[in-house]
This record gives C-alpha cells, structure tokens and sequence, in this order.
C-alpha cells in the first residue's frame, strides 16, 4: 500500500489526472471515504488524464455516469444509495465491476463487498483507494492492488 498526502483540492486533482494518464483497460478503482473527502475530485483528474474534457459529476441520483471520447471510456459508479449486492444486480451495474471496458471508478464499493452473512472479501483485481480528511484541506488517500 502506498500512501499520499493532498494539500488542496488541485493536488487531488493531480494526483488523479497522473493515475488517469497511465490506467490500463479493465481497471477497476475503488473510491472509500466519507462525503466530502475528495472522491469526486479524484474522479475529475482521472478523466483529465484520460483525456475527457465533458464535465465530470458525481453519479449519485444516476448511480451511473459514462464519459466516452477520452483514452478510454470512464464509468464512474456511486453506490451509496444501494443497500445490497442484489440491488446492484438489479441496477445493471455489475457488468462495470469486472473486466470493463475501459476503466470503472467506484464510490462507496463496500456495499459489493458486505452481504448479510458479512464481508466478503475484496474483489481481485480491484485497486482500492482510502481517502481521509484530517484537516480542511487535507487528504490521506492510501491506496494499493488487491490482486492479479
């Protein structure tokens, strides 16, 4: 696990604009941490860096937003107003969360992750990314592979 520690705002975005340049196809990013940590903001840079210029916004009423004409195409999926893995599935966002083509970013991921019987492993090959806000304008994001 690696760790980076954001000053402003810009620097988040920089960071994800850096992750954006040098993402692979298929990648899947999962985003964690509270509202208002940055996750959107990380979001922004990452389409920068894929070369997107539409206006990125966070899913959450849509669950899903798509932005072709970058690199790669982005899907950034917010599951915060999904309660289960079964309303997932129903939503027909599990096709994003493995293999996509292109590269899915994912808010709020452990509600995939945590069934009725408990938490379930991480998925393999998701990149997991922890944001936390210790100050107003500082994020700790640790974030490392969880798998082949």
């Amino acid at each position: 696990m690696a760790t980076y520690t954001s000053h402003s705002p810009a620097e988040t975005l920089a960071l994800g604009e850096a992750w954006g340049r040098s993402v692979a196809s298929g990648r899947v990013i999962a985003l964690q941490g509270d509202l208002g940590a940055g996750k959107t903001e990380l979001v922004k840079g990452i389409a920068r860096g894929l070369g997107i210029a539409t206006r990125v916004q966070s899913p959450t009423f849509a669950l899903l937003n798509v932005y072709p004409g970058g690199r790669l195409p982005l899907h950034h999926i917010d599951l915060y107003r999904l309660d289960s893995r079964a309303e997932i599935v129903g939503a027909g966002l599990e096709e994003f969360l493995f293999s996509p083509e292109g590269v899915t970013v994912v808010e709020w991921p452990e509600r995939w992750c945590h069934t009725d019987l408990g938490e379930e492993p991480r998925p393999a090959g998701w990149w997991w990314v922890h944001i936390e806000a210790p100050e107003e304008q500082i994020r700790t994001l640790t974030y490392g592979d969880t798998g082949p």
